[in-house]
């Protein structure tokens, strides 16, 4: 059975802090106010926006236009606070850590509560949480936050995966929420300190045909 009150306040949380992470970037594009609210809805609801597509179900900002709003909240409440953060790369970091965590939950309960295989429900968690971000980079001309070496969809896959897992054991929705969560912010927190990151592919000198 669906648990629609958990469901819902993962998208609200995930979609608070992307869109915060994308006003963040229009800051520091120097937008005009249209330009805040077009990243905060972009980047906060694009994540879900396609799983709920991909699982073939009502795309959750339409059925409920509340998370939208917000969006647009963020978007106008930042227009004119955005410069009251002196860092805003070292805050969108850390709000990306915590948006990636609640989308990447939400997105594999969704899917798991819509009859989707286990490998299935990991790969909505990771589109949840990656797509947003990938979104707002690309609009904003920033460099892509997935191409960088520090783990990142890592992260979000170990999460979702961790969510499966302890759902599976049959414990409750709430505590695989809990330990998926964990387990992305404290790997992607890791990599925001510690640049952590997994061994990259080294191309090796081929045979020259020429």
């Amino acid at each position: 059975m669906i648990d629609q009150p958990l469901l819902f306040a993962a998208d609200v949380l995930a979609t608070l802090v992307f869109a915060t992470t994308g006003a963040l970037v229009a800051s520091r594009k120097q937008m005009d106010i249209f330009g805040f609210m077009w990243f905060a809805a972009a980047t906060g609801v694009g994540g879900g926006t396609l799983r709920d597509l991909l699982l073939g179900v009502p795309v959750f900002w339409i059925e409920d236009p509340f998370p939208l709003t917000l969006c647009l909240g963020v978007a106008v409440f930042l227009h004119f606070t955005a410069s009251s953060f002196q860092s805003r790369m070292k805050v969108i970091l850390w709000l990306d850590a915590f948006g990636l965590g609640f989308a990447v939950t939400a997105g594999t309960l969704k899917a798991l509560d819509h009859g989707t295989a286990g490998i299935i429900a990991v790969v909505m968690g990771v589109f949840s949480g990656t797509v947003g971000g990938i979104i707002r980079d690309t609009l904003g001309q920033e460099p892509s936050i997935i191409l960088k070496r520090e783990v990142y969809v890592t992260a979000a896959a170990l999460g979702a995966f961790t969510t499966v897992m302890v759902l599976g054991a049959g414990e409750t929705r709430f505590l695989a929420a809990a330990a998926g969560f964990a387990v992305v912010f404290a790997l992607r927190g890791a990599a925001v300190l510690r640049n952590l990151a997994l061994p990259v592919y080294n191309p090796r000198a081929g045979r020259d045909y020429r």
